[in-house]
């Protein structure tokens, strides 16, 4: 038989952690869901069956507060303005059936954002990713709440591009790109951008490490020499067929001219 509440797993990469969401999802049915289907300030399996999962296998912070890497159910007590949220270490209940808050690992209050379209089905979402971070979001009815993860990544890449190049040679051309890749993205040494994306163009000229040197040199001030360069990587994705960067090139070229 069909499910009332079908289940939905989301795993979802942020940074360098993976998260996996495990949930069901309620319809509203014609129905009023919160302050009748789902009480006021009682807790909630937060959807249907089973309570939802959340799974993170690093540590991380939510709405700044630290949460240890492992696997929670994701309790919450809605209320008409705010919402708390509840990461329980007790995973394996049915519903809310024997929830006791001394196995709370974090509460956090959240404000609520009344939408102007009902949302038929209880949707929880990643967005607005970015490279360390993203927020879940849970829509049902009228109702919008939503959490800021937050997840650590530089001290982790900045660690790895030591250990790997700063501290010892590498013939490795991937990795020099990589580590000029991410100290241009992050605003850090260009000048050792510079040299690292050289040594992977050296070694291993294809178009899109080419055109990541130019971007670094036009952020140096280096305009001429920028243009050199994202001409050279435009003849290059001109003869690998992708239009794309022979796109990036031309108004990488126009920017500086």
């Amino acid at each position: 038989m069909p499910q009332a509440s079908p289940s939905s797993k989301v795993v979802q990469q942020v940074g360098l952690t993976e998260i996996h969401l495990d949930y069901s999802r309620p319809g509203k049915k014609g129905r009023k869901i919160f302050g009748e289907l789902v009480p006021y300030g009682k807790v909630w399996r937060t959807g249907a069956n089973n309570p939802t999962t959340l799974e993170f296998d690093t540590d991380i912070k939510v709405n700044g507060q630290n949460l240890a890497a492992g696997k929670y159910a994701f309790y919450t007590v809605p209320n008409k303005n705010q919402w708390t949220l509840i990461f329980s270490n007790k995973t394996e209940l049915w519903g809310a059936m024997g929830y006791d808050a001394k196995d709370d690992a974090l509460r956090v209050t959240v404000p609520v954002n009344k939408l102007k379209k009902p949302v038929e089905s209880m949707t929880i979402q990643f967005a607005e990713l970015t490279d360390s971070g993203a927020t879940l979001q849970l829509a049902w009815d009228k109702s919008q709440i939503g959490f800021r993860i937050e997840t650590e990544v530089d001290p982790v890449v900045m660690k790895q591009i030591k250990t790997m190049l700063i501290d010892q040679d590498s013939d490795n051309p991937g990795l020099y790109f990589q580590a000029a890749n991410y100290y241009f993205t992050n605003d850090k040494d260009l000048d050792t951008a510079l040299e690292w994306i050289n040594k992977s163009v050296d070694a291993d000229p294809k178009y899109y490490i080419v055109h990541l040197k130019a971007k670094i040199q036009a952020a140096l001030g280096m305009k001429m020499e920028a243009i050199a360069t994202a001409e050279q990587s435009m003849e290059l994705a001109r003869e690998a067929n992708n239009p794309d960067y022979v796109s990036l090139n031309e108004r990488l070229i126009s920017s500086l001219k």
